[in-house]
């Protein structure tokens, strides 16, 4: 019923990963790898998938969207009960319904099958990820998350780098399908390591204070410190995914790189990631979260000014605005992360992370669609606009670093009263 004694007796400086630290981050690091690609490997895909199954863009569109709306709806359902069971036994169950959503995209060979798949992939991911995030929370003390979010949101990079070539080469070789079974044999070999190694996460059980898991949903949904993590996570992905459908328009028709070199600059600015993460999660814990965000917010700000108003430069150019953009928004993610997950009460974490999960989801697709009513295609395909998009994400990034100083002052407030709480409890008891 407890966690690994030295995941929490451990000294803040100078701590080091257990074995056992090592593989659970592994572990997680690569289950996140699996949904991402599984998230992204899609749109690519459009070329292949469009003909073979016969569907309009409109429908493909639908199918698309139909994972994020699934996933959005399902954490919200989840959270009241993602807090009452063992989180490594949620995981697995999640996790293989996943794994069974992503086989029947294989297996599909209709419109209406794979639009059902997609929502049954969607449904159990969402959750995945949740409970990813709150085993990182009850396992790893705040000093040493930073470092547990750069790399697992490495996998985010290594999905560009290295999941969706490989993925592009085996659908070109045997079909569309078959990037959906490579993922599949890939999950079950992290679920067996999972079921196999990863211990017990049971700490929270013992700290449940409702009883009815609709209480426990709007508890958490109605709790003022979480309503800032609530927003703040909302207004952090809007920002990107603005940008992100329209990047490969914008790079191509505004910039004027050709196609054929989309590739490299993907591979350069997906490497610069992979790499940097892992180091923005050491500095996250070294110098402090707030500061590495702050760090983050600034340099975001700066890269998408330029980024988004690039017209007619040099690849090098692109790949180096490109990267170093990547690097701020990778610092605001990953510290971002780290900082928010000190937010809930240890009762309440998964719920928590279930909702902030749905969030995403709900937020990334509300954002795409509003992107698209503002930018637009002219004849010869040059995007306009499309710096007003850069404008919206510099905005929504303004506010949420003020949210983000509200939530640093509410985890500094709460670390500082801890420790006097429990001197208080232990002069009471003498």
């Amino acid at each position: 019923m407890t966690d690994t004694p030295s995941l929490h007796t451990a000294k803040l400086d100078g701590m080091r990963f257990s074995g056992y630290q090592k593989f659970v981050v592994a572990a997680l690091a690569f289950l996140q790898f699996t949904i991402v690609l599984d998230f992204m490997l899609l749109a690519p895909l459009g070329a292949m998938v469009v003909p073979a199954l016969k569907i309009s863009p409109e429908q493909f569109g639908l199918v698309v969207s139909a994972y994020a709306f699934s996933a959005g709806i399902s954490g919200i359902l989840a959270a009241g009960f993602a807090d009452r069971f063992d989180r490594k036994k949620l995981l697995l169950v999640f996790y293989a319904g996943f794994m069974i959503g992503t086989l029947l995209c294989a297996l599909a060979h209709s419109y209406t099958m794979l639009l059902l798949a997609r929502m049954v992939t969607g449904m159990f991911a969402g959750v995945v990820g949740a409970a990813s995030m709150a085993i990182v929370t009850d396992l790893f003390p705040l000093s040493m998350r930073g470092r547990v979010m750069g790399f697992i949101q490495s996998a985010f990079a290594a999905s560009t780098v290295l999941g969706l070539p490989l993925s592009l080469a085996l659908s070109n070789r045997w079909g569309w399908n078959a990037p959906f079974f490579m993922i599949v044999a890939v999950c079950t070999v992290i679920g067996g390591a999972i079921l196999g190694r990863l211990r017990p996460v049971t700490a929270h059980l013992a700290l449940r204070p409702d009883k009815s898991p609709l209480h426990h949903l709007v508890h958490t949904l109605t709790t003022r410190p979480y309503l800032v993590g609530f927003a703040t996570t909302a207004l952090l992905t809007m920002g990107g995914f603005m940008l992100m459908p329209y990047s490969t328009l914008f790079i191509v028709h505004n910039v004027g790189i050709p196609v054929e070199q989309l590739t490299l600059v993907y591979l350069i600015t997906g490497l610069v990631s992979a790499i940097m993460g892992p180091l923005i999660g050491r500095a996250s814990d070294a110098f402090g979260k707030f500061r590495v965000f702050a760090f983050g917010c600034a340099a975001t700000i700066v890269m998408v000014l330029v980024y988004t108003r690039l017209s007619n430069v040099p690849l090098w150019t692109l790949i180096t605005v490109s990267a170093l953009l990547q690097i701020g928004i990778f610092s605001r993610m990953i510290s971002s992360s780290a900082l928010m997950s000190a937010l809930p009460r240890p009762a309440d974490r998964g719920a928590y992370m279930s909702i902030s999960s749905s969030l995403q989801q709900m937020s990334g697709g509300f954002a795409a669609m509003l992107g698209g009513m503002v930018v637009a295609q002219v004849d010869n395909g040059r995007l306009l606009h499309f710096e007003v998009l850069g404008d919206v994400l510099v905005c929504t990034t303004l506010v949420s670093f003020v949210l983000m100083a509200i939530v640093n002052r509410r985890v500094a407030g709460a670390a500082v009263a801890a420790p006097q709480r429990l001197d208080g409890e232990a002069r009471q008891k003498s």
